[in-house]
């Protein structure tokens, strides 16, 4: 195995430990890293780990919290939102300053966005809680409404975290395996 699949491998084990033992240790509601590593794994680790790590990291944590209905929901807004981290690392590789920042911070806003849409769905969509209709629908978004606030805090903090870590890495130690193999891409 080569120093960049090492790094690679690294770098995602570390994130799914990180993602899984965050959601048992106590926390704000839903002010969680999973979309954003996400993210990251998208835009930084390729296709191969973009959609294992936040997979892994919640099958991890859901062994011990618990399975719980519409997970499939959850999971599958985590699929989408790796497709949006590779699109991103698309997007910012080679782009420096605000330009980067700005295409981070944008896609992690949208990331809680969908996030939300997707996950209410699927609670409306079970028939649970809401009627079967727009009413129903529009019921639900809008009762979800608080739990979004700590979403976007969650995803904006942790996304500005770690790739902002990784930049400042990045810019003082100069060009990593990492940064190597997504060029090689």
């Amino acid at each position: 195995m080569n120093n960049s699949k090492i790094t690679n491998f690294i770098i995602a084990a570390v994130l799914i430990l990180f993602a899984a033992f965050s959601r048992l240790i106590p926390h704000p509601m839903n002010f969680a890293p999973i979309a954003a590593i996400a993210l990251f794994a998208g835009a930084y680790l390729g296709k191969k780990f973009a959609f294992i790590v936040p997979v892994a990291a919640m099958l991890l944590s859901d062994i011990f919290i618990g399975f719980y209905s519409g997970i499939e929901w959850v999971y599958g807004s985590f699929a989408v939102i790796a497709f949006i981290g590779l699109w991103l690392g698309k997007k910012i590789n080679g782009k420096t300053g605000l330009t980067k920042t700005a295409y981070i911070f944008g896609t992690a806003l949208v990331t809680s966005v969908i996030f939300f849409i997707i996950t209410n769905f699927g609670v409306w969509l079970s028939g649970m809680f809401y009627e079967m209709n727009f009413k129903g629908l529009a019921e639900c978004y809008t009762m979800a409404i608080p739990f979004f606030r700590n979403s976007l805090a969650g995803d904006l903090f942790y996304a500005a975290a770690m790739f902002g870590i990784y930049e400042l890495v990045i810019k003082f130690s100069g060009k990593t395996a990492l940064q190597e193999a997504r060029i090689k891409k």
